[in-house]
Parts: C-alpha cells; structure tokens; sequence
C-alpha cells in the first residue's frame, strides 16, 4: 500500500514537473517571439528629439507619396528645362540640372533647340523665358505623364506666349544629390508649342 502510495507521489511529482516545464517553455517562447515583434515594430519608427523630449515622426514610403513626388519631379524638370534667363552660363546650369532627371530622350530635344539657335537667341536678344505648370495629368498605371503649361517669353521688342504640352514616362531610379526624388523622366517629347493671343 505504501509502494503504490509513493508511485502515485512519484508519477504525480513528474506530471507536475512536467508540465512546469512546458508551461515555462511556452510562456519563454510567447515572450521572445512577443519581444522580437516590438523590436521590430519599433524600427520601423523614428524618433526626433526635441531637447530631451522624443517625439514619434510618421516615416512614409516611397509609393505613399509617388504621385506627388512624380508631379515635383515632372514640374522641377520642366522648370529648369524652359526657365531660361540671358545668362549662358546659367542656362547650361540648368539644362545640366535637367538631364540628371530625364534619359537620352531630353538630350536630344537640348540638341535641337542647340542647333536652331534657341539657346543663342535667347542670349543675342536679352529675352528672358519662363514656363508655369498649368497641370500635369499622370497615369499611375502606366507611369504615364502629359503636361500641360505655358511658356512666356519676354523680349525687348515684344512678348510671347506659348502654350507648352509634352509627355513620357516615369521610372524609378536609386535617390542622388543631383536626382532627389529618385525619378527618371524617359520617352520625353513635345505634343504642342505653339504661340497663343497674348
């Protein structure tokens, strides 16, 4: 009687033991699994300290705001492509600053221009020409851009108003100090310039 009496202790001693240690070995994993969570949870977030105080700043990604960064893009390459002043020097600058944001496609309508005389022109007759984005429709799904603006150029005999569309496409490309929003304009051409009643 007292043999079973101490198996019984015994087997009831290792059941317990037994699941103590299961309990344990889960509650350990639930806990390291928990913690490898909010680890990286929290790389996913960045902190900006103001003095001493942390506060959580919202990281967005790239194709949250694509739209909007293919517009700035789109908008900024056509406004240093055909914001011109009588300066050479400036207007190389800026054409230059151009063609980190567009392929081959831009070059060659810079050539073009080159080889008509635009860009003499402009100097020889102290004309100063400006463009302003008057929209720029864009198909996400096919990263398809049209833009539509207006090109003003003021010279000392008289002024002329142009009416500027084009369109190509957008690429991604990897983020540079020349290239900030990581955009390639490609396939770029001009659909209309023509002088509009001024």
């Amino acid at each position: 009687m007292l043999i079973q009496s101490l198996a019984q202790k015994t087997r009831l001693a290792l059941m317990t033991v037994l699941a103590t240690i299961c309990g344990c070995a889960l509650i350990c994993g639930f806990t390291v699994w928990r913690c490898l969570s909010l680890v990286s949870e929290e790389r996913q977030q960045i902190y900006v300290l103001d003095g001493d105080i942390p506060f959580l700043a919202d990281r967005a990604r790239l194709e949250a705001n694509f739209l909007m960064e293919a517009r700035a893009h789109i908008q900024l390459f056509h406004q240093y492509f055909f914001n011109l002043p009588p300066d050479n020097d400036y207007i190389k600058w800026t054409v230059g600053k151009a063609m980190y944001m567009a392929d081959g496609t831009a070059l060659k309508q810079k050539q073009a221009l080159d080889e008509n005389g635009f860009y003499s022109d402009i100097i020889s007759s102290s004309a100063v020409c400006t463009i302003m984005c008057d929209s720029i429709n864009f198909d996400e799904h096919e990263r398809k851009f049209t833009y539509y603006g207006t090109q003003l150029i003021k010279r000392r005999t008289r002024d002329l108003k142009r009416s500027m569309v084009t369109t190509g496409y957008i690429e991604s490309v990897p983020r540079t100090q020349n290239n900030p929003h990581g955009l390639m304009i490609t396939g770029w051409r001009t659909i209309e310039n023509k002088d509009l009643d001024y």
